[in-house]
Parts: C-alpha cells; structure tokens; sequence
C-alpha cells in the first residue's frame, strides 16, 4: 500500500503528515520534524516496513520508536485534534454562512460520527461540532454549553467546575447546530416548544465517550447542553480519589459492613456520584449481586446491575428501589434520596440485610442526618442503619507550572483562620493553565463514622451542633482539609487561598 502524505502550515513550516484515518490504520505517526528529518512513533503492532514509505515519500528520518497501543492513541489524538479544534471550526464558521445564501442546512440527515478526528464529512453543521466536542475533551471540559442569543450563538465550556467563554458564532448558526445534536441524540428535531433529553455515544482516536444531551426553548433559541461522560473516567478507584487517611478509613470499614447506609453528601458538581463508583468498583468481586437505580446512568460498571429512572412512566428512585430489593441485592445504590419514601424504602433495605449506597444534598455530613429525620425516619431507625456520612466538595488545583509565593492578606487569613502576611502560592495564569491559573481539581473531604457514642446521640435527637462536635473532635472537618491543601502537610501549595476561602465560605453561610 503507498503512504500519502499531505503538508500542513498551521505553524508558518512545512510539517509532514499522513491523513488521520491512514496514521491510525498504518500505526504511524510523525511525532516532530528535526533538522536532520521526521522523528516518528510506531504503533507495536505496525509494519516497520513502512518506514521505507515515509523516507521515499518525505525525505530523511532522524529517529523512530515504538509504543503500546493506548500510548499511540494518546498521542494520535493529541496530535490531530489541533487540526479539528482550530482549523475545523473556523472553516466551518465562514462555510455556513455560506450554506445559509445556498439554501439551508447540509448533512442533518447523517448517523452520528463514529470518530471525530476521523470524520471525512465535509458538511459545515457538522465540521463545526465535531471541532466543539474535540475541543472540549481536549481540555477536559465536562459540558458544553451552546447559548443562543439575539445577535449571537456563544458556546461556553465548564472546566474545573468555571464556565469560559470558547466561541462566539452568528446568531443563524443556532437553529443549524441544535437541530444536528438533536438528530445525534435521535431527539426530535420538529420539536422546538419542549425541553428534551438524550444521549450520544463518540469516539475520540479509541477514547470513548458518552455525551447527555438537554434542549431547552428560550426566548431566542434552542439552549443545548451537553455532558461530557468520559469512560476512561469511570474506572477510578478508591485510593485516587484524594481522601485523606482519617476519611479512607471511615468509608473502607463502613463498605466493610453486611449491612447499613452509607451515604456521600455535598452540592451539585461535587463528585458524589465518582466516589459511590469507586465504592462500587471496590465491592464488585463478583460475589455479591450489586444493583443501582440512578438519574441518569452516568458510566456503565461491569458487573453492575444498573437501572434509570423514568418517571413520565412511573420509575421514580422509590419504585426503582422497591423493585431492585426482589431481584435478591446484596448492595444496592440510590442515586439520590430526594423524598421520604424513598428515604424510607433505604432504611428498610438497610434493615434487612441490605448495603445501601446514596447520595443526599446537604452542606456537611452531620446536616444529613437531620435531613433524613425531616423527611420523617425515625430516629432510632437511622441510628440503627446509619454506618457512615462522607462530605466531600471539589477544588481546583493551583497550575504548577505559573503560581507564585505571595503574603497572605488580611481578609483571606480572617476567612482561613491564618496568619496575616504567611507565604501562600496564588494562581497566574500560563499558556499550558490557558490563563486560568488551574488545572484539574482535587477532592475534600470530612468523615463521619457512626460510633456507639453518636449513635446515642441520634436516637436522642441531638441538633447538628452537637453531632458534629462528637463526630470530629479527634477528625478533619472539610474547613480543616482545604486549609491543609493551601499550607502546611504534604499536600501543602497545591490549593490557593481564595479557591479555599470560597469552601469556607459556604461553610460559614
């Protein structure tokens, strides 16, 4: 087979390349263009005889090595979404504005794509959001928001929980690019008036990703959102999610139990549902019959039993859970205790031999269990299932590569309980922090074990004051874990002074 090459200039050089789609069939791709020629990187499995191609084709090769397959397809993917990031989306920009003069929308009638970088469509509508979901999984975004409005289309991309503006588009763009999602999520597209739900599955160079899609009419369009669900994500353990020992202890022994509730608290967006995976990836042994009822499914775990709820046609958390408890669990996980029957429903389960795993929406651990006695279990039940409450929130990471030692002033030491004038590293922003002055986040955390002391207490009644004063007189609470993270301990510097202050100011609300 002959090896066809294409020039590229985006830098100002020459830069010799294969196509992607013969890159990733033939395991080759050139990594670097030296001096002395290509620096290039095979695949294990490739040919090297098509090395002789390259050299006959694109002159000298000063170097070459091979890598595993996972390593190729990193570097595959990091390699040509450049391409579809930047050069795909700003064509597609100025072709449909042509498209719209030549009579309407091109290509809505095509499957999804099944590899983004790979995609030799050339219709605009669809250049155009490949280029936006490459680039979101490129900067490790978790959803895409495409905004319309009267004189613009603006997409924003969330990352590391921030919102940030990536595109504005012409306001016509809005009707062509919802209506395209819509057909990918095999939503109906005659339907403008109502919000939908669906979801796509994509392909980024054998990175597999799930992507939730929600519309939502407005006043000048169709708002679309999409969640960016990343497999690779999904199979993260329980000693990588930053718990501190105290807080690992606490959750190891209560997932240790028979039976009991183990419930993992905090708002929105703070990795609740990651760490109810990684609980359950360490009970999945294969010998307990593991069973979930959530909203929605985010990550498929095998050897899991999992169930969405449905409720236009009655499936809610409560009816979920009612019939998942005769399909004989050893452990079951409820996405979210929302209401009393479903919260009566998991102590009952808990009750009966049951390991049950949730999530509730509370400030702090000791707040859910007053939030479960509001909606009218009994005292003596929970304390009797309740095993242990972990409230965790996410921080972004200080970028290592730009933030400096600055004195702390008055107002964040006050907040943080610190020394005014201590030496404290505060973000910059960079190039490879693309200004933000963070990258990636890191998780906090405080443990509540249920002792026989605190189970006492919750029999009685205590008010949350004095649960939390016996539960951590001798542990972290989530105000101490952020303070630990911006000085002090190993971890010390990895946090800033205001990402910690903004925790505790939500505590102090």
């Amino acid at each position: 087979m002959t090896m066809t090459f294409r020039v590229e200039a985006a830098s100002g050089m020459p830069v010799w390349r294969p196509d992607y789609a013969l890159a990733r069939e033939r395991g080759i791709l050139v990594e670097a263009e030296e001096a002395s020629g290509l620096a290039l990187v095979l695949r294990e499995d490739a040919n090297a005889l098509c090395l002789l191609d390259v050299r006959r084709l694109a002159g000298p090769i000063a170097s070459w090595r091979r890598v595993s397959g996972p390593v190729f397809e990193a570097l595959l993917a990091e390699t040509y979404v450049e391409g579809v990031r930047g050069a795909q989306v700003a064509a597609a920009d100025a072709l449909l504005q042509e498209e719209l003069q030549d009579g309407g929308p091109a290509g809505l009638d095509l499957p999804s794509a099944e590899d983004l970088l790979g995609s030799a469509d050339d219709a605009p509508v669809i250049r155009l959001i490949n280029g936006l979901l490459a680039e979101g999984l490129r900067q490790g975004a978790s959803d895409i928001h495409l905004e319309p409005y009267e004189q613009a289309l603006v997409v924003r991309l969330r990352r590391d929980g921030q919102l940030a503006e990536l595109l504005r588009l012409p306001a016509h763009v809005a009707p062509l690019v919802a209506s395209r999602i819509k057909v990918m999520a095999r939503l109906d597209i005659a339907e403008r008036r109502l919000p939908q739900d669906g979801r796509m599955a994509l392909d980024l160079a054998g990175r597999l990703v799930d992507v939730r899609v929600s519309t939502l009419p407005s006043r000048a369009g169709e708002r679309v959102v999409l969640r960016l669900l990343d497999k690779a994500r999904a199979g993260i353990g329980l000693s990588s999610l930053g718990l501190d020992g105290a807080a690992e202890s606490v959750l190891r022994q209560a997932l240790a139990q028979p039976n009991g509730i183990v419930l993992v608290t905090g708002p929105t967006g703070s990795g609740k549902t990651t760490t109810l995976y990684a609980a359950l990836g360490l009970l999945g042994d294969g010998t307990r019959n593991i069973l979930t009822v959530e909203d929605p499914v985010e990550y498929a775990v095998e050897g899991v039993g999992q169930t969405q709820v449905n409720p236009r046609l009655g499936l809610t958390f409560a009816a979920g859970l009612r019939a998942i408890l005769r399909q004989d669990p050893d452990v079951v996980m409820v996405g979210e205790i929302r209401d009393a029957e479903t919260a009566q429903i998991a102590v009952q389960a808990a009750l009966t031999g049951h390991l049950v795993l949730a999530t509730v929406h509370t400030n702090d651990a000791a707040g859910a269990v007053t939030r479960l006695r509001d909606m009218g279990v009994e005292p003596f039940l929970l304390a009797a299932t309740l095993r242990a409450v972990i409230a965790q929130r996410l921080l972004r990471r200080l970028c290592p590569d730009c933030a400096r030692e600055e004195p702390l002033d008055m107002r964040l030491a006050a907040i943080l309980g610190l020394e005014p004038g201590a030496m404290v590293r505060r973000a910059q922003g960079c190039a490879d922090c693309g200004q933000s002055g963070h990258a990636g986040r890191i998780g906090v955390y405080e443990a509540l074990r249920v002792d026989e002391g605190l189970r006492r207490l919750i029999h009685d009644e205590a008010d949350e004051a004095r649960l939390a004063d016996h539960a951590f007189a001798h542990a972290p609470r989530l105000a101490d874990a952020a303070r630990a993270l911006v000085v002090g301990g190993a971890k010390g510097g990895i946090v800033g002074a205001e990402e910690a202050a903004r925790i505790l100011r939500q505590e102090q609300g």
